[in-house]
């Protein structure tokens, strides 16, 4: 906390005006659409690579405090199916977070088989390509699974680089190294895939009133 000021209740002021204040963000912000990801899993025969389509909504937030600290964010939802399938093969929401004090961006993230993490990072508010992390076994941006997840299948660490294309595309690669139960070394499950925007975002609640 010692960048920050010894008054914790105070709150800064903020620009209500998301868009504006979401440094290496705010070329994420919006609907976009991917038709291309490829996905690396565990299976009991070894690795399986398959091909999958997603649907990535970011919506800007109003300006967030914790007494002298300051995020702008967006909150995100991304949903993958298999291609001609609409089954979903993946399903995970949370937020993408900016502090622009400290230059540090946060991904939270909670998906439906009962697991959630926080990943860290650091950036310039005009970077094109960041990268951010999560670990096991800590209270400050970690990792909790499920009991059977813990046991059959433990995440170990979470990574996710984000680049930022001329294009107006941005793509994403993440590895997730796996414990499996009754494996020695570590399994990498990997992600990536590159979306192309298909709708600008909607201004936060603050902005539009």
């Amino acid at each position: 906390m010692s960048s920050y000021s010894s008054d914790i209740y105070t709150e800064p002021r903020a620009d209500v005006i998301t868009l504006n204040n979401l440094g290496p963000l705010r070329h994420m912000a919006g609907v976009w659409s991917g038709t291309r990801g490829l996905d690396t899993k565990p299976k009991a025969e070894g690795p399986k690579k398959q091909i999958f389509e997603e649907h990535y909504e970011l919506q800007p937030i109003d300006p967030q405090t914790n007494g002298p600290q300051l995020y702008y964010g967006l909150r995100y939802h991304t949903h993958v199916t298999k291609p001609e399938q609409t089954k979903t093969y993946h399903d995970q929401v949370g937020y993408w977070l900016w502090e622009p004090a400290t230059n540090t961006v946060i991904q939270s993230l909670a998906i439906p088989r009962g697991q959630i993490a926080m990943a860290v990072g650091h950036a310039t508010a005009d970077a094109t390509s960041f990268e951010l992390v999560s670990n096991r076994n800590t209270t400050t941006y970690g990792i909790c699974s499920n009991p059977f997840l813990e046991d059959a299948f433990r995440t170990d660490s979470y990574r996710i680089k984000v680049t930022i294309n001329p294009d107006g595309t941005w793509s994403y690669e993440t590895d997730t190294a796996l414990m499996i139960q009754g494996q020695a070394e570590p399994f990498h499950h990997t992600d990536h895939n590159t979306l192309h925007k298909i709708a600008e975002p909607t201004p936060n609640p603050l902005a539009r009133g």
